[in-house]
């Protein structure tokens, strides 16, 4: 595959792909709506923010202790009962019924299993694009991912103003039950990836395996770390610029979208590999600019050229899908995924720590400066080594990419 039409020409991709914007536009819809329904029952901005986020830290323990579930459950069967279980917690929320800790706890527990459902996810977009189709897959997801948050902020904001933070949950309700029978109607039934039965044991035993080989891991921390500490200099956006924190946020998000589309589209797989390290250091060295506290157009701009550099996790990723054997990939990516969270989560808490002793804009360049040592750190990780045939691919002439073997 070696265009978007092509992977759209996947019946079960455009199921796949249209229950994971609807998911997307409805969970940022949900966390808008309760954060402000929590907020008007306590005033306390504290239970708001932990309305608005709590779902997302939670993923790690998902990640530690249920992961094996993902390839030990069929992939169909796993996404549809998840939707249909968090449309009947949208419609418990909506009700009003319960005290706000109750809340707060249904949404931790929902984060914990997100990762489970997150990790089948990835792997069945991996069944159904094989080959060079995964990058371009994910390069879609990863445009989705930012429109439909944008306008899961946009209506989740109408919707309050129309019909409340309980109506808006009902919405998100109705959302998720819809996304269920998308899910049941357009994806074909698979078997489990893997066999045996699934426990914190062995999703502690797949972990460990993966941590242990020394490419999977080296991989894992190329996914995790620069981008982490680069998404810790983004979380001072506000406190930057008070007052025009949107255009830098717009900024970002339009130079990863660019990036995505030219990398993910126009690359084959050995171009993403001699890219890996030239991308690397782009996505943090224009906020070394920073130490001059540019002007708010002038860091628009270096905001834009470094989240180009954001594509780089597109060639990481098809290196680690690589790497990993089938019978985990569930688990594999779904690790790969959650840390990613858990790592800007944990660096925007400690470039916010660091803000609070250095000046804001000294404190984005010194995450810069931080991620720049982390890749160098990683460099044996990330160069191309054109004789590893084991994990180069090239392309044939036709265009398609295949692994050498």
């Amino acid at each position: 595959m070696n265009t978007y039409r092509e992977v759209f020409a996947v019946g079960e991709f455009r199921t796949l792909f249209g229950a994971q914007t609807a998911s997307i536009a409805g969970k940022t819809t949900q966390m808008l709506a309760l954060s402000t329904l929590v907020y008007h029952q306590t005033r306390s901005p504290l239970l708001a923010a932990l309305a608005y986020f709590g779902g997302y830290l939670p993923q790690a323990i998902g990640a530690l202790t249920l992961l094996s579930l993902a390839d030990r459950l069929p992939p169909r069967r796993l996404l549809v009962t998840w939707d249909l279980v968090l449309a009947a917690v949208m419609g418990v929320l909506a009700l009003g019924v319960l005290p706000v800790w109750a809340m707060l706890a249904m949404v931790a527990a929902c984060g914990v299993f997100d990762a489970v459902s997150a990790a089948a996810r990835t792997a069945l977009l991996a069944d159904l694009l094989p080959g060079g189709g995964y990058v371009l897959g994910r390069s879609i997801f990863n445009i989705a991912v930012g429109g439909m948050q944008i306008a899961g902020f946009a209506g989740g904001g109408l919707l309050i103003g129309t019909v409340g933070a309980t109506g808006a949950l009902w919405v998100t309700s109705a959302m998720f039950a819809i996304t269920a029978t998308v899910n049941r109607l357009g994806l074909r039934a698979r078997p489990a990836r893997a066999t045996g039965r699934a426990s914190i044991g062995e999703t502690w035993r797949g972990n460990r395996a993966l941590f242990a080989d020394r490419g999977t891991r080296g991989l894992l921390l190329i996914q995790w770390v620069p981008n982490g500490l680069v998404v810790g200099a983004e979380a001072l956006y506000v406190p930057y610029a008070p007052r025009s924190a949107g255009v830098l946020f717009c900024a970002a998000a339009g130079g990863m979208l660019l990036g995505d589309v030219l990398v993910g589209r126009w690359t084959t797989a050995r171009g993403r590999r001699r890219l890996a390290v030239p991308l690397f250091v782009l996505l943090a060295l224009p906020y070394l600019g920073f130490l001059a506290r540019p002007p708010v157009a002038v860091a628009a701009v270096l905001v834009a050229v470094a989240s180009f550099g954001f594509a780089a996790h597109l060639g990481a990723q098809e290196r680690y899908l690589d790497a990993i054997p089938e019978r985990r990939r569930g688990q594999a990516l779904g690790l790969a995924g959650t840390g990613l969270l858990t790592g800007q989560a944990l660096a925007a808490s400690l470039s916010g720590s660091l803000a609070e002793v250095l000046p804001v804009h000294q404190a984005m360049a010194a995450m810069a400066g931080a991620s720049l040592v982390a890749t160098a750190c990683l460099l044996p990780h990330l160069r191309y080594r054109a004789d590893d045939a084991s994990e180069d691919r090239s392309d044939d002439g036709s265009g398609e990419a295949v692994r050498k073997v």
